[in-house]
C-alpha cells in the first residue's frame, strides 16, 4: 500500500485527497494546552492548511491572531486566519489584515460573521465597516496577495431568502476575488452534490470544499445543526441512539460515520475536505487513518479531554 499521506484506498483504487482542519482559539490555559497538543498530533498528516476561527462579534480577534502567528513561527503548517466584518470599522479590519500579512500569514477565511449576541440574532453592519463578505474579500485583496476562502451553504444560510439568493451571494464573493469556498457541514452527501451542480450552473468555478463535522457529542451537534440550518437525518440519530453515556463507543461510531461520508464523496470525484475538529485531535486523527492518510513523522499521543 502506498505510504504517502495523500492517498487512500477508495472503493475502486487509490485516489489523492487533501484535508484541511479547523481549530478555534483557546479561552483558557488548559484549552491552550489541548489545542497545541492537537496541532502537534495532526501536523504530521500534512494538512493542506489549518484554519483558526473568529468568535461572534470578533470577540477572539487577539487570540486568533496570536494562535495563527505562533503557527507561522513554530510549525511548518500553512495557517489560515478567520476574519469577520462584524462590529468593526474598515480601518480596524484593514489593520488586522495588514498585521496578518506582516506576520507571514497568506491565507484568510473571510466571513460576514455572527453578531456578538450569537447565531440567530439580526445582523447589522457597522456604519463605517464592510457591509458584506464580498466587500471584505475585495478589501483583503487590496491590501495583499492573500489566498481568500469564503463560506458556502449547501442548505442555504439561515438568513437567505432562498438557495438561489444564497448562491448569488456566493457569486458576489467570487467576483470580489474569493479563491475557494468551504461549506457549512452537512450529513447527507446528496445535499452537497446537488448544491455543487447548482453552483456550477451559476457559473461559479472555484473549488467548493465540503465541510465535515466530527460529531463529538450528537445532541450538541444536532442542536448546532438546527441553529445553522443544517438538516439532521434520522439515520444519523439512530447511529448514536443509546450512546449518551458511552463516550468510547460514541467516538468509534463518529469516526466511522465521518469516514464513510468522505469515502462516498471521494467516489464522486471530490478530493478536498475540511474537518471541523472542535480542537480534539483523537477523532480527526482516527478518521484520517481510516481514510488512509499516514503521518510523515511519529504521531504524538492524543491529548486527554479536560
Amino acid at each position: 500500500m502506498p505510504s504517502t499521506s495523500r492517498h487512500r484506498a477508495s472503493r475502486d483504487g487509490y485516489h489523492p485527497i487533501r484535508v484541511s482542519i479547523e481549530f478555534f482559539p483557546p479561552k483558557t490555559d488548559e484549552m491552550e494546552k489541548i489545542l497545541w497538543a492537537s496541532i502537534e498530533r495532526l501536523a504530521p498528516l500534512q494538512p493542506s492548511f489549518v484554519s483558526v476561527t473568529y468568535g461572534a462579534g470578533g470577540s477572539t480577534r487577539e487570540r486568533t491572531h496570536n494562535t495563527v502567528a505562533r503557527m507561522v513561527r513554530e510549525t511548518n503548517l500553512k495557517p489560515a486566519a478567520h476574519l469577520t466584518c462584524v462590529d468593526a470599522t474598515r480601518a480596524e479590519i484593514d489593520a488586522v489584515v495588514q498585521s496578518y500579512w506582516d506576520a507571514g500569514v497568506r491565507h484568510i477565511v473571510a466571513l460576514r460573521g455572527d453578531p456578538a449576541e450569537g447565531v440567530g440574532q439580526a445582523y447589522r453592519p457597522h456604519p463605517e465597516g464592510y457591509a458584506t463578505t464580498a466587500e471584505l474579500v475585495a478589501g483583503i485583496k487590496r491590501i495583499g496577495d492573500f489566498k481568500v476562502s469564503v463560506s458556502a451553504y449547501p442548505e442555504k444560510h439561515p438568513e437567505a431568502a432562498s438557495l438561489d439568493a444564497d448562491i448569488d451571494a456566493l457569486k458576489a464573493k467570487v467576483d470580489a476575488g474569493a479563491d475557494q469556498a468551504i461549506t457549512q457541514f452537512f450529513f447527507e452527501n446528496e445535499v452537497y452534490l446537488r448544491y455543487l451542480e447548482k453552483v456550477r450552473a451559476a457559473g461559479i468555478t472555484i473549488p467548493i470544499i465540503p465541510g465535515i463535522l466530527t460529531v463529538q457529542n450528537f445532541k450538541q451537534a444536532a442542536n448546532f445543526a438546527r441553529r445553522t440550518g443544517a438538516s439532521v437525518p434520522y439515520w444519523l440519530a439512530a447511529r448514536f441512539e443509546g450512546l449518551d453515556d458511552d463516550v468510547e463507543t460514541r467516538r468509534l461510531v463518529a469516526a466511522a460515520v465521518a469516514a464513510e461520508q468522505v469515502l462516498d464523496l471521494v467516489d464522486e470525484g471530490v478530493k478536498d475536505f475540511h474537518f471541523y475538529s472542535m480542537n480534539r485531535s483523537d477523532l480527526v486523527y482516527a478518521i484520517c487513518h481510516l481514510l488512509g492518510l499516514r503521518s510523515q513523522a511519529p504521531a504524538k499521543p492524543a491529548a486527554k479531554a479536560a
